[in-house]
């Protein structure tokens, strides 16, 4: 009976737990658990009245006092945890303490999601073993930690029949964003289509980049490896629409041109091209020029006009032998602080080039800046009849040398009688009263240039870098993009540098590995445990 009377509130405590952790586990069988915690409960009321002098005895103890404090402390600091977790649930913030920041999203990504104006619905379809699930998941926690606009689903096409005929889903792991009536879709689970597949389907409409053709540029339309259809694929990943244009027989751009490409012209443009051109670009247009060497000699007069001064050389580089190209591919492996170079940290190859350098003085109204430039070991051979190419210090220029150069054109008043896109100077326009029948018609097609809306452009000596052959090579096509989504003012849509991880492994023997097993799973904690009990035994002595 006394054994009972002094261990009833282990018995009455253990019911209780027992009870609880039964209701949680067996919801459906309440009464048993509900019964249990009662008569736990029951038990440790029957032990203080059985027990109250003892217990009124042991309260004027030191130790019963400094047990109490300790127990209060426990509550305190259990308080501000659940205290602080609340806080940081609703404030929380991530850490990404990897090297190369494989967690985290690009730059780009998250001004993208913080500039979001609609929200955007997201499906996944993913099967439960697509191995691709969990990556996306990743990718979409990220994105609604930046932006609660953003909302998703994973939806298996095994249990949901009916939605996989509605969005008519052909490929395991199809995701499909959805902003009001705008739809994209994608297949893969990358950051860079993830974000640009977003951009795509808030955009109100489609942007056109026009290539020129008819003085032997790159097509669009070709496959081999001179062409620029690898170009026009990424593009349209982008959003964009590209279309090819011949200027030679018309005054005026169409009225969807957001951008012009001249992608390396092997014979000079006619005169009322270059005119057009001009009258466009001053205009607010854009215009991006990639000059090879020893072709256009037109143009070198025609830039210089903008501040862009094209050299009639080769640029040498002997950096190039260590990435194993020639000495005419030189490399550009650091970059000057420009929208187009922000975070970019690729090296990029230019075969067969020419410099392109800022003039000096600038003109009037033209801002320009040099997005890189060659190593010091490169130099501007200008001898270009000699077979075999040697630096001669007297007749050479030195590096580093650039070659790629952005101007910004200042917009013309609106009394310059070159106002309209593609009027020749000289030619006044009609009044408009004597426009009439299908003349009116051809005059309301022109397309409204925004004359405050400054022009830009862009000036590559070299074009074979976007070919075919080396878009892919290192940053080649993302700094391609980056240039072309800055003169169309895109620029949440820069390319973004996929992230990689370098492999941190520890190599352990087998007697290593059973060691750290044994240290850190076995005798650390129970060494842990063995100096808990004796504090308390200790305590509970005094």
């Amino acid at each position: 009976m006394d054994t009972l009377k002094k261990n009833l509130n282990f018995v009455g405590l253990t019911l209780v737990i027992l009870g609880l952790i039964a209701l949680r586990i067996w919801p459906h069988r309440k009464a048993a658990a509900l019964a249990a915690v009662v008569l736990g409960i029951t038990a440790l009321a029957v032990y203080i009245a059985l027990n109250i002098s003892v217990l009124k005895d042991t309260l004027r103890r030191k130790s019963f006092l400094y047990s109490t404090n300790l127990v209060l402390i426990v509550v305190l600091v259990l308080a501000i945890l659940v205290l602080l977790n609340s806080f940081l649930s609703r404030h929380n913030h991530r850490f990404d303490f990897t090297e190369s920041k494989v967690h985290s999203l690009s730059d780009q990504s998250i001004q993208v999601l913080r500039n979001l104006e609609q929200d955007v619905q997201i499906k996944a379809f993913f099967r439960d073993g697509n191995y691709g699930r969990g990556k996306m998941e990743d990718l979409f926690k990220n994105y609604v930690y930046y932006s609660k606009k953003v909302k998703y689903e994973f939806i298996d096409p095994d249990k949901n029949p009916g939605l996989v005929k509605g969005y008519n889903i052909t490929q395991d792991g199809t995701t499909v964003l959805e902003a009001g009536a705008n739809e994209n879709r994608i297949t893969t689970t990358t950051e860079e289509d993830l974000t640009n597949a977003l951009i795509k389907v808030t955009r109100e409409s489609k942007k056109t980049i026009y290539f020129l053709e008819g003085h032997g540029e790159h097509s669009i339309e070709q496959a081999e490896d001179l062409g620029f259809s690898f170009a026009k694929d990424e593009l349209e990943k982008l959003g964009y629409m590209a279309k090819k244009l011949t200027l030679a027989l018309s005054e005026t751009f169409p009225q969807d041109c957001s951008l012009l490409v001249i992608p390396g012209p092997q014979k000079d443009l006619l005169p009322n091209e270059l005119e057009t051109i001009e009258g466009y670009l001053r205009s607010g247009g854009r215009v991006f020029f990639m000059i090879d060497p020893e072709t256009v000699s037109g143009m070198m007069s025609y830039l210089l006009s903008f501040g862009v001064k094209l050299e009639d050389d080769i640029i040498v580089d002997t950096v190039s032998r260590l990435f194993g190209g020639d000495y005419f591919m030189p490399v550009i492996t650091e970059y000057e602080i420009h929208e187009i170079t922000r975070n970019f940290r690729y090296a990029t190859f230019f075969p067969y080039a020419r410099s392109v350098e800022a003039a000096e003085p600038k003109p009037e109204g033209i801002t320009l800046s040099v997005l890189g430039k060659t190593s010091p070991n490169s130099w501007s051979e200008r001898q270009l009849d000699q077979k075999q190419v040697t630096f001669d210090k007297d007749k050479d220029g030195q590096g580093p040398l650039s070659l790629a150069v952005v101007a910004t054109v200042e917009p013309k008043e609106e009394s310059d009688p070159q106002t309209a896109v593609g009027r020749p100077a000289d030619e006044k326009p009609e009044p408009p009263g004597e426009q009439e029948g299908p003349e009116m018609k051809e005059a309301e097609e022109t397309p409204a240039v925004d004359t405050k809306k400054e022009g830009r452009l862009a000036a590559f000596g070299d074009s074979d870098f976007a070919s075919n052959r080396y878009y892919n090579l290192s940053g080649n096509g993302n700094f391609f993009l980056n240039t072309v989504n800055w003169l169309t003012e895109e620029s949440d849509l820069i390319s973004i540098q996929p992230r990689t991880s370098s492999p941190r492994t520890v190599q352990f023997t087998p007697s290593q590995g059973r060691m750290i097993f044994f240290v850190s799973v076995i005798i650390l904690p129970l060494l842990v445990l063995v100096l808990g009990i004796s504090v308390w035994l200790r305590r509970r002595s005094l």
